[in-house]
């Protein structure tokens, strides 16, 4: 686990559950337009989905619990590691 630098923080998510095939992906970049963080979310082939959110820790913990709430129905484990932040990105996207 790598600490944050400054005040942004960074953080890779890996969700389980029924998380592909349910708009997992465009409503979370919908929800991310709430929060000032920056980052990328994407389906891998195992059916999880990958996302990682950087802002400030306030932003980053309500962004990710919006969509814990969001999606209470279909995530039944969230893999969350603390990571370097990259500061290299202007906004949050979908990767395919």
């Amino acid at each position: 686990m790598n600490p944050p630098t400054g005040n942004r923080i960074r953080r890779h998510v890996i969700y389980s559950g029924r998380v592909q095939g349910v708009c997992f992906r465009a409503i979370t970049e919908g929800i991310s337009a709430r929060y000032d963080v920056t980052g990328f979310v994407r389906n891998l082939r195992d059916g999880t989905v990958e996302l990682e959110a950087e802002g400030s820790a306030a932003a980053v913990d309500a962004f990710l619990a919006e969509i814990a709430r969001h999606f209470q129905n279909n995530i039944t484990h969230a893999q969350v590691s603390d990571i370097s932040p990259r500061n290299d990105e202007a906004d949050f996207r979908i990767r395919y």
